[in-house]
């Protein structure tokens, strides 16, 4: 009996033996192959309505899971769309393979109609990108692309021209896929020399990131050996945050003055699986040490000390044992109390008004009624702002954010990935109006899938940080307006259950029947214009750049914005 098989199945069946659960996609013409393969397997295809809705999603799938997760696409155009979404998933180092099609050979270098050269445009943002043109290696090719995507942690491309696809090959090749979990700490000298600097100074800081995702307990054991406050990333947030009375918060454009303090006041830095990439945040004078799984990322974004190789869970297990207990905590003490002075300041907003929706309010309410294990997923923008600041963690919460790629409309999209991959979660999406108007064909996905992700829309009628970004350059906002449309109407229409709230009385009762409904909804809030995002510090150039945005805006017509936005932010308590 015959072993052939096509290459489309050779290529499925490595992924199925990979652990991929689902594949996202729109299907097509050179795609039909590798999805009539999907058909036959236990690989789950997910019908999106634009591709870059797919890797988004996946991307947040492998996120939340750290499992390899899978997109595809038909030539030209179909896979091309994945572009930003793949950039999305390679910033955030999550194991994802793009499965994209492509004309067959002998049209290819003939600038047919939609022919692309795959290898040329994701071959930057790919730990792995090769075109199958021989049958017989495809399921080499195929287990490299995904044991580069696990163990390199990034997108894999493989690129599948129709006719090779659908070649039948012997398949008796015994390639296995690895999942190899080293321990990666520094040496016993690396950590001898940390220890030391570490016990004789006072003022330590602990600044996290996301590479303390698995070290929550030991990176608490270590502050309270050291009494030193923790300092984390927006990205750290879920796992530095909760059952912590260390915390102090973040530092960068949307922390809070205790998380600066900590860092610039501080004798010695301690970087646990820290990138973060904004040097102005960075101590002047301070000892610097850096821990980080990425050798590249030593010294990277400011210059340092100490710069060791590790994990951080094994690195902390090893370190605890050579650090001395301290017992003065004058440092820690002080930031503490900025941060609750920090967090009441914050909070300020997040109450009731009479005449306007303030989003730290709405964002309160999405914290105080969301379960206890619910995945909040929020758009660039202020969106973000709010769910760092407002929406708490617990050990089982989870926030979605693209805070390494930036990108707009990304919430949406990773909600209908999160919410496949969790079928039983709450999934919530804090979304700006400009980024759920971007993507929002693919609320139908949510009717297609029967994903019951609740989509909250911050409706402004702005691209608001952008308009922030140029009043504080001291510009009149230009091109940023957006005339919207009624946003529940358009979800109630697609067949999603809908509710549009512009008055804060009704705006808890609006949240709870919302979250409660067990199907995909959508909450539209008409929330103040007028809000700004306050940083941890305010420099004399932002000042000087919001007066002398008043006085070119009075002298536009526009004195009545001015006055809001003097009274939302500086007069109404």
């Amino acid at each position: 009996m015959s072993s052939k098989k096509s290459v489309a199945q050779i290529v499925v069946d490595v992924l199925t033996q990979a652990g991929v659960k689902h594949c996202y996609g729109i299907v097509g013409d050179t795609l039909n192959q590798i999805t009539s393969a999907i058909k036959k397997s236990d690989i789950e295809w997910v019908h999106v309505r634009h591709e870059e809705v797919g890797a988004f999603a996946a991307g947040a799938e492998a996120y939340l899971t750290d499992q390899i997760t899978a997109c595809a696409g038909s030539c030209g155009p179909g896979s091309l769309h994945f572009i930003n979404g793949i950039y999305e998933a390679q910033r955030n180092k999550v194991p994802l393979i793009l499965l994209a099609s492509q004309l067959v050979t002998s049209q290819q270098g003939t600038d047919f109609p939609q022919e692309v050269d795959f290898e040329a445009v994701y071959k930057n943002c790919a730990v792995f990108c090769q075109q199958i043109t021989d049958p017989t290696q495809a399921r080499r090719i195929t287990t490299a692309a995904v044991q580069a995507a696990i163990n390199q942690r990034g997108v894999a491309v493989l690129v599948i021209p129709y006719n090779i696809s659908l070649t039948k090959v012997e398949d008796n090749s015994g390639h296995k896929i690895y999942h190899p979990k080293p321990i990666i700490r520094p040496s016993d000298d690396e950590l001898a020399k940390i220890s030391e600097i570490l016990n004789k100074n006072s003022r330590v800081t602990i600044f996290a990131g996301h590479g303390v995702s698995d070290a929550h307990d030991e990176l608490v054991a270590l502050a309270n050996k050291l009494k030193s406050p923790i300092v984390h990333t927006s990205r750290a947030k879920d796992f530095v945050e909760y059952d912590n009375p260390y915390n102090v918060g973040m530092t960068g454009m949307f922390g809070m003055e205790s998380g600066t303090t900590a860092i610039k006041e501080c004798d010695v830095l301690l970087m646990l699986g820290v990138d973060f990439a904004w040097s102005q945040f960075y101590p002047d004078n301070a000892i610097i040490i850096q821990v980080d799984i990425d050798a590249t990322h030593l010294g990277h974004r400011h210059s340092v000390e100490i710069g060791v190789v590790g994990a951080s869970k094994p690195t902390l297990a090893a370190l605890l044992p050579l650090v001395d207990e301290k017992t003065d905590t004058t440092f820690l003490d002080k930031c503490r109390e900025l941060h609750t002075k920090a967090i009441d300041k914050l909070n300020k907003k997040a109450i009731p008004s009479k005449t306007v929706i303030h989003p730290q309010y709405l964002t309160e309410l999405i914290d105080k009624y969301a379960n206890d294990d619910a995945v909040l997923c929020a758009d660039v923008g202020s969106a973000m702002v709010w769910a760092c600041r407002h929406f708490s963690t617990n050990g089982k919460r989870r926030t979605v954010i693209s805070l390494k790629h930036g990108t707009m409309a990304n919430a949406m999209p990773q909600a209908l990935g999160v919410q496949k991959a969790f079928p039983h979660r709450q999934v919530i999406t804090l979304s700006g109006d400009g980024g759920i108007s971007m993507l929002l064909g693919d609320l139908l996905t949510t009717i297609q899938e029967d994903l019951p992700i609740k989509v909250i829309v911050l409706n402004n009628s702005s691209l608001n940080f952008v308009e922030l970004e140029q009043k504080s350059e001291g510009l009149v906002d230009h091109y940023t307006d957006l005339k919207n449309p009624d946003f529940a109407k358009v979800a109630n229409a697609m067949g999603l259950y809908s509710i549009r709230v512009d008055n804060s009385d009704l705006l808890e009762v609006a949240v709870q029947s919302f979250l409660a409904h067990p199907g995909p909804a959508l909450l539209d809030v008409k929330t103040s214009e007028y809000e700004l995002v306050m940083p941890p510090e305010i420099h004399s150039s932002q000042v000087m750049g919001m007066a002398l945005y008043s006085v070119k805006a009075s002298l536009h017509g526009k004195m009545k914005d001015v006055v809001n936005l003097l009274i939302d932010n500086f007069v109404k308590k």
